[in-house]
């Protein structure tokens, strides 16, 4: 199984997810989310696999979330403007995201990684 590891180097949150597959022995391929952006093709894939709302995708405690104000300003846009927004800048995105064939796991969940990863 061919696992993608996206990520933000600096965040403190995947290099914990980072730190957790290594220590697992789990083999990864690894994509920064800032040099390398999603694509509006991506994200429609993979909101649709994994079947999560989309507000699950944005990283709403970023700072870029909050100074565009996307918390009021998503209820009026239509779906495919909102995976435009994610697809413009990596910051806005929830990370980190693991792809992989089977499944898609957004942010980091120990127990979720497990039970996807290990088991």
């Amino acid at each position: 199984m061919e696992i993608q590891f996206i990520h933000y180097p600096a965040c403190s949150t995947c290099k914990k997810a980072q730190k957790w597959l290594k220590e697992n022995h789990v083999k990864f391929s690894e994509r920064n989310i800032t040099t390398e952006n999603p694509t509006v093709e991506e994200l429609e894939q993979w909101i649709q696999k994994t079947g999560l709302p989309l507000n699950k995708f944005f990283n709403t405690s970023g700072r870029l979330y909050k100074e565009l104000h996307l918390k009021d300003k998503l209820k009026t846009l239509e779906l495919k403007e909102i995976i435009s927004l994610l697809a413009s800048n990596g910051m806005l995105i929830k990370r980190p995201l693991l792809i992989t064939d089977n499944f898609i796991l957004v942010g980091f969940k120990e127990v979720e990684w497990k039970q996807n990863l290990i088991s």
